[in-house]
């Protein structure tokens, strides 16, 4: 009997992480580390998607298997958006070429969307986690 409210619970957390994540992101693009940002805001976005999952008891070791799922049970389903699901495909290459890509350049305006994007999620996994429809 315990399981639906501790999903909110973790939820909840997992939602808070988030929005922290971003306040990470921000402060290190006003000290210009672009790609430090794009991995913070990328990370944003994953605590936000895992929120969501969270609800329905459902987590993964690989974010790719997360991606691959929130895409097929919330972006396919049109719980959320496909221009949002892009966004996100988007997010996670660009958060893969900061941290991996040691010729890849980071730069503010690209930087920035990705905070976007990370803002945009978070506000709809939180109208999402509180039965609102998507925006």
């Amino acid at each position: 009997m315990r399981e639906k409210p501790f999903a909110e619970d973790l939820a909840r957390y997992k939602l808070k992480r988030a929005k922290e994540e971003l306040e990470t992101a921000r402060l290190l693009c006003e000290n210009v580390r672009w790609k430090a940002a794009n991995n913070r805001a990328y990370y944003s976005i994953y605590y936000a998607l895992t929120a969501v999952l969270s609800l329905e008891t459902t987590a993964f070791k690989r974010h790719k298997d997360t991606l691959a799922y929130f895409n097929q049970h919330y972006v396919h389903t049109g719980k959320f958006s496909r221009e949002l699901g892009r966004k996100i495909a988007t997010a996670e290459k660009i958060r893969n070429a900061s941290d991996y890509d040691d010729f890849y350049i980071a730069n503010k305006d690209e930087t920035q969307r990705q905070m976007e994007t990370a803002e945009q999620v978070i506000r709809e996994a939180e109208n999402f986690m509180q039965g609102r429809a998507p925006q």
